[in-house]
């Protein structure tokens, strides 16, 4: 059984809006600010705003999009630290590809089961 909430039963969490406004220089990055804001729309300023770094890398298979959170308090500051956060979080997807590629090498394959590819396995 799913612990998704079905259609009627999905609430808005009106305790952590946000209003979100996109930054960008329309070559390779974009900051989305995330303002957190009371349910009449007005800031709330008990809470941190964030930010969240996006850019698109090539890669041997194609565009890869990459989003990273932002420790900073201004624009600025976040545009200043775009470049490391954007590489840490390259390094997390390098790290959680090699961590799948050393389960499927240690998987036990059984003659006659479909393979990770669908494909059976006749032995």
């Amino acid at each position: 059984m799913s612990d998704q909430p079905t259609v009627g039963e999905i609430r808005v969490d009106k305790s952590n809006l946000y209003r979100e406004e996109t930054y960008s220089d329309l070559k390779v990055a974009s900051i989305r600010r995330l303002t957190p804001v009371h349910e009449d729309g007005s800031e709330d300023s008990e809470r941190d705003t964030l930010f969240i770094g996006e850019t698109t890398l090539m890669s041997q298979r194609g565009p890869l999009p990459v989003q990273a959170p932002i420790e900073a308090k201004t624009l600025t500051e976040a545009f200043e630290k775009f470049p490391e956060a954007v590489n840490a979080a390259v390094d997390q997807l390098i790290d959680q590809a090699r961590e799948i590629q050393r389960q499927e090498a240690s998987r036990i394959v059984v003659p006659g089961q479909p393979s990770s590819s669908g494909t059976r396995i006749i032995g």
